[in-house]
């Protein structure tokens, strides 16, 4: 997902590759993350900051304009604050989302891109960042904040990491809130982590399958209905949690002085959603209330997951590390994206190359490896939301659209109108009508590849391919595991 336009973020040199970035991190002076830290019951005007961070949801809600089931709390937050309407996740898949938010960074710049790298299976597959690059997480606890993370227990990071390191307190259920156990007055931080559409069948299940809206991209048959209607119900599940956070602040006295974050990492399971890079994939609800943050407020401009990170990092007081390419979108200075960018690379053992680029009006997809089809081997193999459509698809039952996703091969090149075409179904790339945009958008991403040396151009190196052959072995296909084996 983006973090650049022109300029590549606000608060570093746009050409900046990863050496420059390292003696950024030397030599950068004056960081409030580098200064001693403030006295823990030292918490002058910053306001406390909550992240609720929602895996695997769409933004299916009423304050979205859905209202196929009531989302009150969330309603009423966005009410409360702030709502962007065009939010991006930089990747559509967990890992790299939270590698690259943890880090205000893009994942490909710093090499953590591949899900679930650096998991240590094998030697040489461990993945250290550069020396002086820390996490929100630390320097929110360097600035005197209380750092903590609970509830569904996601540390999912590309890198080698401590916890303890992160948080003063880390894990454990969601109830009671980690913040009771900071130093009276001291500023917190926390992570609170819900399962969103990965809640299982215990969901309640009110949403009739029958009366959802099918996207004409999936083959309207009873599995994908039930999924779908499942989703609106981990939906709901998730709306009656953030209520519960919101009471637990305000019994504690406390919502009056904290900033809450509500977000999701991707979108739903299904395919062409989770991992994908198109709508489904990557745009996602955020929605921000808190003290100094605009009320009843819709924002329509480009944001990036990785913005989340720097604006927090703005109210808390604390200075944009100089490896840092998300912009604080609540800045009074604040420059508006020209584009955003997101990118999907490995995916536990199905080898992956794509990159999206999100404007305005269009997406513009670049597929790298076309030798093999969209629907490669991959971890939901075998679960009947991928096996009925796929034997639809072998019987000749699917439409040209909802067929697109089953054939052999990809077009290297997508774009899509997204104003026209939301659920990005016409690909324009041979259109002669929009052959200017194309050259625009091919212009951008391949300006993005060198500014931030994208490390995804380079592939995986042989150590860590060993390391995902070590837990997954024959289920890896790829041609580039045989140079591994």
């Amino acid at each position: 997902m983006q973090t650049h336009g022109d300029s590549m973020i606000d608060c570093t040199s746009p050409y900046r590759r990863l050496m420059s970035v390292l003696v950024c991190c030397i030599l950068a002076c004056g960081m409030r993350a580098h200064a001693e830290p403030a006295a823990p019951n030292a918490t002058g005007d910053r306001p406390n900051i909550v992240w609720i961070f929602v895996e695997d949801m769409n933004d299916w809600m009423g304050c979205y304009g859905d209202a196929t089931v009531a989302t009150p709390h969330l309603d009423a937050l966005a009410r409360r604050g702030t709502r962007f309407a065009r939010a991006y996740m930089p990747a559509g898949v967990c890992s790299a989302t939270r590698s690259a938010i943890a880090l205000g960074a893009m994942q490909t710049t710093l090499g953590v891109h591949n899900h679930r790298s650096s998991r240590q299976r094998a030697s040489g597959e461990a993945i250290h960042l550069p020396d002086g690059v820390k996490t929100v997480y630390q320097l929110m606890r360097e600035a005197g904040y209380f750092v903590t993370t609970q509830g569904a227990n996601k540390n999912d990071f590309n890198f080698i990491w401590n916890a303890k390191a992160f948080y003063d307190r880390n894990g454990g259920k969601l109830f009671p809130p980690h913040w009771r156990k900071r130093q009276p007055n001291q500023p917190f931080f926390a992570q609170i982590q819900l399962k969103g559409g990965k809640n299982s069948g215990k969901v309640d299940k009110r949403t009739d399958p029958a009366k959802v809206s099918v996207p004409p991209y999936y083959p309207d048959d009873p599995v994908i209905r039930r999924e779908i209607a499942h989703h609106y119900n981990c939906i709901k599940q998730t709306d009656n949690e953030v209520g519960k956070i919101l009471t637990a602040l305000e019994e504690d006295g406390l919502l009056e002085n904290t900033v809450v974050f509500f977000w999701t990492d991707h979108g739903m399971r299904l395919y062409r959603h989770k991992q994908w890079l198109y709508e489904g994939g990557i745009r996602v609800p955020l929605v921000v209330a808190g003290p100094g943050v605009p009320k009843a407020k819709v924002r329509q401009d480009l944001v990036s997951g990785i913005d989340i990170t720097v604006a927090t990092l703005a109210l808390a007081g604390v200075d944009c590390p100089a490896w840092m390419e998300g912009r604080d979108f609540f800045a009074e200075d604040h420059k508006t994206r020209e584009y955003v960018i997101s990118a999907r690379d490995r995916c536990d053992y199905t080898i992956e190359r794509v990159r999206a680029v999100t404007t305005g009006r269009y997406k513009y997809l670049r597929n790298f490896l076309t030798d093999r089809p969209f629907m490669q081997p991959q971890y939901r193999d075998g679960r009947d939301y991928i096996e009925v459509p796929r034997q639809l698809a072998r019987e000749g039952k699917l439409n040209a659209v909802q067929m697109y996703w089953w054939r052999q091969q990809r077009e290297p090149e997508e774009l899509y109108d997204l104003q026209n075409d939301p659920h990005e179904i016409r690909n324009l790339a041979d259109d002669p009508a929009h052959a200017e945009a194309l050259k625009r958008h091919r212009a951008i991403l391949k300006k993005w590849i060198k500014q931030t040396d994208d490390k995804g151009q380079y592939g995986e190196s042989v150590e860590s391919l060993r390391g995902v052959l070590k837990r997954w072995n024959k289920k890896a296909v790829n041609p580039e595991y045989d140079k591994a084996r």
